[in-house]
């Protein structure tokens, strides 16, 4: 059972997000397992078990009427009520989109639609999650290229420039007074100063705050062995991962950072 142990706490993510309420979600991460022990030929094998187990959720979840709460607190409640916006199923089809990076045919599957249906929810809920927020955002960045070709993208989103910035002392005297809705930032900057403690500093001062790292060097964020950002922008990047990372962390406003 291992395998299926390994899924649970995906399953409890995708379930708090869904619900707003943690004892709530993870009622429902229990009730999948109940559900299997009372019938042990429901328990999938090892390759198929990420998706039965979400299927199985959702089965749960649309019996029960799919209520939504209210317990969540600062920024996770905010990522709440913008969920609040969008219709049903168009809400789980991107949340296991978005957060799960399920595929279409796996959403169909898993919400017992074609994935025609499922992809059309996705696109959906993409672009009410693009219009659902606009924001300031900082940028942390030392070359000067691609600095603009940032700056274009966020302002071609509709969003509004806070400021740019090319050191760790920039950014944190830019932020000083006022806070950004949203932090893009590089990791190595012009003075061999770290974007990552710009980004600390910052979020010591004025909280919680979703944050973007663009890097050209991935694997020395992703080693496994510490806390890892949930958005990660590779260099070269491409417009639209840039503006989907956006989308998500703020519409979402719970990006972890780098302790």
């Amino acid at each position: 059972m291992d395998h299926i142990a390994a899924q649970i706490p995906f399953v409890r993510r995708y379930a708090r997000a869904l619900t707003g309420n943690q004892t709530t979600g993870d009622a429902y991460a229990v009730a999948v397992l109940e559900a299997m022990i009372a019938d042990p030929a429901t328990v999938p094998g090892p390759d198929e078990a990420r998706k039965e187990l979400f299927r199985m959720f959702h089965a749960i979840w649309q019996s029960s009427g799919a209520p939504v709460g209210d317990e969540e607190r600062g920024i996770a409640a905010r990522a709440q009520q913008h969920l609040a916006t969008l219709q049903p199923l168009t809400r789980e089809a991107l949340l296991l989109s978005a957060m799960e990076d399920f595929s279409d045919e796996d959403i169909g599957y898993i919400m017992g639609i074609d994935a025609d249906e499922a992809g059309a929810l996705v696109v959906k809920g993409t672009a009410d999650m693009a219009d659902a927020v606009r924001g300031s955002v900082l940028i942390i960045e030392d070359e000067p290229i691609i600095s603009m070709d940032l700056e274009q993208i966020v302002s071609d989103a509709g969003h509004r420039i806070f400021g740019v910035a090319r050191t760790h002392d920039e950014a944190v005297k830019l932020g000083q007074d006022q806070k950004p809705d949203l932090i893009l930032a590089d990791i190595r900057l012009a003075d061999e100063s770290s974007g990552i403690d710009a980004v600390n500093d910052l979020l010591a001062a004025h909280g919680e705050i979703p944050v973007i790292f663009i890097t050209a060097y991935p694997e020395r964020l992703l080693t496994g062995d510490k806390p890892e950002p949930a958005f990660l922008v590779t260099k070269p990047f491409r417009a639209e991962h840039v503006l989907s990372s956006i989308s998500q962390a703020m519409f979402f406003a719970s990006t972890e950072t780098l302790a």
